[in-house]
């Protein structure tokens, strides 16, 4: 079954199909909207991700008669009050210019203190099976997945319809002060993850009985007698795909969806 990823974000398509190739799915061709006949795309006025992402999922399935996939995502700032949130890729004014919405968002974290500076990547997905893909597969007797499926957290203006999914995960961490790293984009290098605090801590800690010589490290590793030297943890920029897959706020939505599309995988 063609499955149509609104979006001509290549690493989002390539996301899910990694998802998807983790956990055995087969039977999924991922289209583009590189793929698709050209359609006019709504503009994203949705008052939180969710609607943003119901209503591009929306928009792809009835112009394409496709399963269509769309997600809304962004980095939520506690000091900031959730912000940047739906605001994150047109922070600074301009829609998608990475460089000025990071920038923007380190000035106005510039005099925060360390303990204050904790954020998340949120990321809601939702998945649209089209009127017409539902009806055929009731007429054929086929299982057609539970009406509505959300997770913890979502939020929408209105209720979804039948055949509509909507799910939401979360990645926290803090904001750094400077960017490090080029895999990834938008506020990526300025975002270190709770998992990679906790990776350095661990890896920082005293050495075990018997590990080496009993002699410190020297100073100018910055580190003691009988710690190991200390590892600065990465940001979420510095992560291969394959760790970031597994931890992301993308990814975490993205894997729910899973069960609704191995159940389509048929229809």
């Amino acid at each position: 079954m063609q499955v149509l990823v609104a979006s001509r974000n290549a690493k989002k398509l390539g996301e899910l199909q990694r998802v998807l190739d983790t956990r055995h799915v087969a039977g999924i061709e991922l289209l583009s909207l590189k793929d698709v006949v050209e359609y006019p795309e709504a503009p994203e006025t949705g008052r939180t991700f969710g609607d943003n992402a119901l209503l591009k999922a929306r928009e792809a399935a009835k112009h394409t008669n496709l399963v269509s996939i769309a997600d809304d995502s962004g980095l939520s700032i506690d000091e900031l009050n959730g912000m940047p949130g739906v605001l994150s890729a047109r922070w600074s004014g301009k829609h998608g210019d990475d460089d000025a919405n990071t920038n923007l968002v380190l000035g106005q974290m510039n005099d925060v203190p360390d303990e204050r500076r904790g954020a998340a990547f949120v990321s809601v997905c939702a998945l649209v099976i089209p009127e017409s893909l539902m009806a055929r597969a009731k007429a054929a007797g086929l299982t057609v997945p539970s009406l509505q499926k959300f997770s913890e957290g979502v939020s929408l203006s209105a209720p979804a319809e039948p055949g509509e999914f909507v799910v939401r995960g979360q990645w926290r961490g803090r904001i750094i002060r400077e960017p490090r790293g080029t895999n990834g984009f938008g506020y990526d290098p300025i975002f270190v993850p709770e998992e990679e605090d906790t990776r350095a801590q661990i890896q920082h800690s005293p050495r075990d009985a018997g590990d080496g010589d009993g002699e410190g490290v020297n100073q100018s590793d910055h580190s003691v007698k009988g710690r190991r030297p200390r590892v600065a943890p990465r940001t979420s920029a510095e992560l291969s795909a394959e760790e970031k897959d597994a931890q992301s706020h993308r990814g975490r939505a993205l894997a729910q969806l899973v069960p609704i599309l191995r159940s389509i995988g048929d229809m």
